[in-house]
């Protein structure tokens, strides 16, 4: 890319790479090239821990040199389209198409639209059967690969899982076969099914797909006998001796999480029936205290950041989580080094922790009880400790604390009003425990969103509560709240509706998706960007009820991402379901028709 051209773009900082610990190899000499790709804008891409540890993952490979795309801010996409310019790397220049594989981390599902941006500012053909011998191999990971069906037309190959183990050996077999590829002497289709050899890769061309006249899928089948049936998630078994970016890049402009993130665990010992997470990073595995307090040394030596994220998915859980936190304080205590931690549990809370955090930053706290009565924590899986958690709150306060942000969804299995007001209540009872403790009330910060029911969670199979009840929700939160000067904020719910549909969706989606994008739908994840109007004209031009989707669906019904074996048994999640209350033991209604203009 020209840098001339950086003089009329916001934000130019984030499309000139050589930044601080990237990587740099010569383009010429790899043996293979990897264009890593992330469909949002650098600030988002760069904040994101997966993309980081596979960037460095693919780095340590000798002969692959990976160089990394993010999505183009629309300032930037102008000028690309209308002057003709070509999409190219950060690290070399090199425009996308050069590349022999290229692989988009997807970890949202409102970010599909900017997967075929990227593709088309690249002169890449969107569909995959549209690619041959000389065009890139384009392949998907991440936490949406759950559900990889609404993308399959796009899409070479899925890495279902983690991806660390996976990626080099995609390399593997990309090397053994490149040159017999780009040669012709190797069909696309038999590359294909080598990729589908390695434990984890899901590759769709090679399956076939059927459904009934509602709509309802009722076959998914391997097109051939050396395809496996079921494609199971890959996982890095020894988390303590997997490599981690400890070389982390420094941005030379702010970034969302601007700080060095240490991995702490992988997985979670809790059983949250609403969360996909914990089964896309299932099994619960942990790195050490001596590890984690090396890689941390490491880390600050290499970038010099004065702040160290401990992440994972449940931090507070943690076994001995005060005494990794106070080894770590008093290692960086000459240093000025803060440490942050996301979301924490109550109880895990009490004690010496908050103290010892406060000793060298007094940040706010942030809890999820989810929910804000006992009898809907429940239905929920949430292990939440209200007593507990206000005994924490008066330590924490004591110590210097004045922010608490609380998260909370609504839209929950026999959810009433009643419920809806008591989250106001809880948010006033926590306000008022600091004035009773320093006589000064907190500030109170209320994030609410709606549920949404994801693939492999015990909530697959029940519907998603309809907007207009949930808009009557909000209203009445946000009432409420005016009154109280508390932060009040929530998810778009068209945005949520859209998230909902395409992660619970089927193949047919491919078709909405690709014209949405045609007319015009971008960073659909951004509220200023998104625009509700082309998505619905989308799925009335394919024929299709979004509404279908977010439907209830039957216990015994095939599912469109039942092929994938994450580790966690159906079985376990219609038990899981059983005890939420949530499954249905009727067959769906044969008036809810997939196929429909509504």
């Amino acid at each position: 890319m020209r840098q001339d051209y950086l003089l009329e773009v916001r934000k130019p900082g984030q499309y000139t790479g050589g930044e601080w610990n990237a990587f740099s190899k010569p383009f010429e000499k790899a043996g293979i090239t990897f264009a890593l790709c992330f469909p949002d804008l650098y600030e988002v891409g760069m904040s994101n821990v997966g993309m980081r540890i596979i960037y460095d993952a693919l780095g340590r490979i000798d002969d692959v040199a990976c160089e990394r795309f993010f999505s183009p801010g629309m300032d930037l996409e102008h000028i690309l389209r209308t002057r003709h310019e070509g999409f190219t790397s950060l690290e070399s220049g090199r425009r996308l198409g050069e590349f022999d594989c290229i692989g988009f981390c997807l970890s949202h599902e409102l970010n599909y639209t900017n997967v075929l941006n990227m593709l088309e500012l690249g002169n890449i053909a969107l569909l995959s059967e549209a690619r041959n011998a000389q065009d890139p191999l384009v392949i998907g990971g991440g936490p949406c690969t759950l559900n990889p069906e609404p993308l399959h037309a796009f899409f070479d190959a899925f890495v279902i899982g983690e991806g660390e183990e996976v990626a080099a050996e995609l390399i593997d077999v990309l090397r053994r076969y490149k040159t017999a590829f780009r040669e012709s002497k190797m069909s696309k289709a038999e590359l294909l099914q080598a990729f589908a050899g390695i434990e984890g890769v899901y590759v769709p061309s090679l399956y076939k797909v059927s459904y009934d006249e509602q709509g309802r899928l009722v076959e998914f089948a391997p097109k051939a006998l050396e395809v496996p049936a079921v494609v199971k998630k890959r996982f890095v078994p020894d988390l303590e001796s997997t490599p981690y970016p400890t070389r982390w890049m420094v941005p030379y402009v702010q970034i969302i999480h601007d700080r060095a993130a240490l991995e702490i665990m992988r997985g979670c010992p809790n059983r949250c029936r609403f969360c996909q997470a914990r089964t896309h990073y299932f099994p619960y595995r942990l790195r050490t205290p001596e590890t984690i307090m090396r890689l941390a040394k490491e880390l600050y030596r290499s970038t010099g950041y004065e702040e160290i994220s401990l992440f994972g998915l449940s931090v507070s859980d943690y076994p001995g989580i005060e005494g990794l936190v106070e080894s770590l304080v008093d290692n960086f205590k000459e240093e000025a080094v803060s440490l942050s931690l996301p979301s924490m549990k109550p109880r895990l809370v009490a004690g010496r922790l908050s103290s010892l955090v406060a000793r060298i930053k007094k940040t706010g706290l942030t809890f999820a009880p989810e929910a804000a009565t006992e009898r809907l924590r429940s239905i929920l899986g949430k292990d939440f400790d209200e007593e507990g958690f206000f005994k924490v709150l008066q330590e924490a306060f004591v110590h210097g604390y004045q922010n608490i942000k609380l998260y909370f969804m609504i839209g929950l299995p026999s959810e009433e009003e009643s419920d809806i007001e008591e989250i106001v209540r809880l948010g006033t009872r926590v306000s008022e425990a600091r004035r009773k403790a320093v006589n000064r009330p907190a500030r109170i910060s209320l994030s609410v969103n709606a549920l949404i029911p994801r693939p492999h969670t015990p909530f697959q199979w029940m519907r998603m509560e309809d907007r207009a009840r949930l808009q009557s929700k909000f209203a009445i939160l946000k009432e409420r709240t005016s009154r109280l000067r508390f932060s009040f904020s929530y998810h778009n719910l068209d945005m949520s509706f859209l998230e909902a549909v395409l992660a619970r969706g089927d193949r047919r989606l491919s078709g909405v998706i690709l014209h949405a994008f045609t007319h015009g739908a971008r960073f659909d994840a951004w509220q200023d960007m998104f625009r509700f109007d082309l998505w619905e004209e989308a799925f009335r031009a394919n024929r299709i009820s979004p509404v279908w989707y977010v439907g209830q669906r039957h216990r015994q019904e095939l599912l469109p991402w039942d092929f994938l074996d994450t580790g966690v048994s159906k079985s376990a999640l219609r038990k899981e379901a059983d005890a939420a209350g949530v499954l249905n033991d009727t067959s769906p209604s044969t008036k809810s028709d997939c196929n429909s203009r509504r």
